[in-house]
């Protein structure tokens, strides 16, 4: 099943992508939540509602009536792996890690599948990262290996948007990580059953036309189970945190000499079973806010 969070003139909601269409579940199932996050609690049980009113619904919206939102719109975490494809480390001249590398990417750079994102005032070192992203559906710590499939909630694209000069003056690599809009998701979760192996889809990135990156997800140095196994002997991952699992090779700023995105430029990143989504990069307003 494919959930995708979206919002028209009556506000922000989740619905089931049915086609070129979405079922509205505040319409077609009003008991459940009307928030993803919401939903990933109320269990399988919401699933099994969800499905059942989408199946049945007689009617639906087109999807380009509605904005499609990042499936998360604003998650409690989002983390991320590094160097985890061997021909990305290849190309960066690194050398393979021994554990895996984290860092995190803050919160509000959380944004749509198809929004815009911003080249920052104070950099011209953009940078683009095709990844499979997945949500945690289950509150967990110490989860072995063998049971990590059970709290993945969904899987979806997404663009690790990377700053490189900020991204390297700073250890964790969390502030080139993390400016506004520079991480964009969807269109849609999809759920593990619909899935299958997360371990073996190929995903792919474009740039305005140009395929730059073209792998596929076995080629993980940890995969998504091992990430998860690792992440919750530390801390307690919580329902709506999101997973970023690593780039491939093919990324802009390994080329020689590198080449950055510009204003205008148009990304779009596709993996197999999941969908597409794809964003224009503009100038970032640099206007003051104080609120």
């Amino acid at each position: 099943m494919r959930i995708a969070t979206f919002n028209d003139e009556s506000g922000q909601r989740i619905g089931v992508v049915r086609g070129d269409t979405l079922v509205d579940l505040s319409a077609a199932a009003p008991h459940l939540p009307r928030d993803m996050i919401g939903f990933l609690k109320a269990g399988d049980r919401a699933l099994e509602d969800a499905e059942k009113a989408a199946r049945e619904a007689g009617a639906a919206v087109p999807l380009a009536g509605v904005t499609l939102n990042a499936p998360i719109p604003l998650p409690g975490k989002i983390l991320a792996i590094g160097l985890n494809y061997g021909e990305h480390i290849a190309e960066t001249g690194r050398e393979p890690p021994e554990v895996q590398i984290w860092f995190n990417k803050q919160r509000n750079c959380a944004n749509g599948p198809f929004a815009p994102i911003n080249m920052p005032s104070v950099s011209q070192a953009l940078d683009y990262e095709a990844e499979l992203c997945f949500v945690i559906g289950k509150r967990c710590k110490h989860v072995p290996c063998e049971r990590a499939h059970e709290v993945i909630g969904g899987f979806f694209c997404g663009n690790d948007v990377s700053v490189r000069d900020w991204q390297r003056r700073s250890p964790t690599m969390q502030m080139g990580k993390s400016f506004d809009t520079h991480g964009p998701m969807g269109p849609w979760l999809v759920t593990p059953d619909e899935v299958g192996d997360p371990h073996d889809l190929d995903i792919k990135c474009w740039v305005n036309g140009d395929l730059r990156q073209n792998s596929n997800t076995r080629h993980m140095i940890f995969d998504c189970f091992d990430q998860i196994a690792h992440l919750s002997q530390v801390f307690t991952l919580d329902v709506g945190d999101v997973i970023f699992t690593g780039t491939p090779d093919g990324v802009g700023v390994a080329k020689s000499p590198p080449e950055f995105l510009k204003v205008g430029d148009r990304i779009r990143i596709e993996i197999e079973k999941i969908g597409a989504i794809e964003h224009e990069v503009v100038p970032e307003r640099a206007d003051t806010i104080i609120e």
